[in-house]
């Protein structure tokens, strides 16, 4: 079996995030001991972006979202995440034109 390297203390998450994108961390844990894990509360990070739309484009997700009852942005995320989805899961990939 292999001898696993100590994971080092970091100063603050900056550090730690740059050790692991080098690292390998087969080096430092064993994954086949690994169990899944829950997080029923956890919320991703969110970034604030500024997006230009036409007015009218936000005035019907305005509408749509309150035919829904939810806020419009929590539409648009939606949206967004269906068309990623989307996206990813296409099984051949679109020719661009």
């Amino acid at each position: 079996m292999k001898r696993l390297k100590k994971i080092p203390t970091f100063k603050d998450d900056d550090a730690e995030r740059e050790f692991w994108s080098k690292a390998d961390s087969t080096e430092y844990i064993d994954w086949s001991k690994a169990q899944k894990l829950v997080l029923p509360k956890f919320r991703p990070t969110l970034r604030t972006i500024s997006l230009r739309l036409p007015e009218s484009m936000i005035a019907e997700l305005k509408l749509l979202a309150n035919q829904r009852d939810v806020p419009y942005q929590s539409l648009l995320k939606v949206f967004l995440a269906d068309r990623l989805k989307q996206e990813r899961t296409e099984k051949s990939p679109r020719r661009r034109a």
